[in-house]
């Protein structure tokens, strides 16, 4: 008797692997059919039609599983969404994990797909819910501005080096400073389309209000980030949202080992890219609760990194708070208290220096990357 249907696609940009399989009340796992249709709006008719053919026991429930591969897999994942299946969307490194724990040696997309599909099949994995449509613009526009933020900066430092070379030419070096008059317009213009979409909304922009107030987040980050969080729909909580960004802490312990800990990385980079120089400039306000979370860090580790991260992953949760709850910051507050501690084994031992007692309540460690919200940071009305 079968209990449930899964169905694996290994999505790429020309086509995709599916391979439809069945989990019996013995939970045996039995490959049902195979199939590889076209990544366009025609494949996605076919593949319907494959489904309907296969999947005939229509009193059992069938799940989607793919990867999130780039913007390759959106398409087909609304096509499904929209035909009523419950369609999940798994991160490429843990369904490598997975392929991997099933021993397979070989690896191709056929493999692949029925790899995603036994995840499906034997594991409860969260619905995919998709964005809304000011949030997918959103992050249109903000992925464009990177992209020509990245090339002003590659062609500045093309500049700096013809300006500074022996045999200078005049006709490359004209051109390049063209090219970056080019991209600062762009860059004026898409700074300026985004602030236009923002107003667009009198909701997301009292909310966008809030979170400018944060220290170091201007338009274009803290557009980044509800872009790329979708506006934090699909976070139950704040620690997924922690594990999306890569921000997430992996320990290496065992037994009288001690190995380095660190984050993941595992997650959004732009995230991390785009709350770089915001922390950067929070740090500087000495007396704010990220300048003395920087301090605090560096003075136990010894590493300005580390300070420089546990700001970034506080900005991003402040923002999330901010945002969800739809409160005020209140940057005169400064009483955090934290719920973890981080392990002594990340930070350097150094307990003679203590300027902090006065943070007593914050407990002898540093910050985690698992503590507890900053709700006291924030005006709760």
């Amino acid at each position: 008797m079968i209990i449930k249907y899964s169905l694996g696609l290994d999505v790429s940009s020309k086509d995709i692997k599916a391979c439809l399989v069945s989990l019996d009340i013995e939970l045996r796992i039995r490959t049902v059919s195979s199939k590889t249709i076209s990544n366009s709006k025609k494949g996605f008719i076919e593949l319907q039609t494959w489904i309907k053919k296969w999947y005939s026991e229509v009193n059992v429930s069938i799940s989607v599983c793919m990867e999130a591969t780039g913007v390759y897999h959106e398409n087909c994942a609304y096509f499904l969404h929209g035909k009523g299946y419950d369609v999940s969307i798994v991160l490429p490194n843990k369904a490598k994990k997975y392929l991997q724990s099933l021993g397979l040696k070989s690896k191709n997309d056929s493999i692949d797909a029925q790899g995603l599909a036994r995840m499906g099949a034997e594991q409860k994995l969260d619905i995919w819910e998709p964005m809304g449509t000011f949030f997918l613009e959103l992050r249109v526009l903000t992925r464009q501005y990177q992209s020509i933020q990245e090339t002003k900066i590659a062609n500045q430092a093309r500049l700096h080096s013809s300006e500074s070379s022996a045999t200078q030419v005049a006709f490359e070096i004209k051109q390049i400073k063209s090219l970056i008059n080019f991209l600062d317009k762009q860059i004026a213009q898409i700074e300026l389309q985004i602030a236009q979409l923002i107003r667009s909304n009198e909701v997301i922009k009292a909310k966008f209000d809030k979170i400018l107030k944060l220290f170091g987040i201007s338009l274009i980050s803290g557009a980044t980030v509800i872009a790329e969080t979708g506006g934090f729909n699909l976070f139950k909580n704040y620690k997924q949202l922690v594990s999306y960004a890569g921000y997430d802490v992996v320990e290496n312990q065992s037994g009288n080992h001690v190995g380095r800990t660190k984050i993941s990385k595992k997650g959004n980079s732009r995230l991390r890219r785009i709350l770089h120089m915001p922390s950067l400039v929070a740090i500087r306000q000495k007396d704010s609760v990220f300048g003395q979370l920087y301090l605090r860090i560096y003075d136990r580790s010894g590493i300005k990194m580390k300070g420089i991260v546990a700001v970034q992953k506080k900005l991003l949760i402040m923002i999330y708070y901010i945002w969800t709850k739809d409160i005020e910051y209140n940057p005169s507050v400064k009483n955090i208290q934290e719920e973890k501690q981080v392990p002594s084994s990340q930070f350097k031992k150094n307990e003679q220096k203590k300027p902090y007692k006065s943070m007593a309540s914050q407990g002898r460690r540093p910050v985690s990357y698992h503590s507890k919200p900053p709700l006291s940071s924030v005006n709760v009305d």
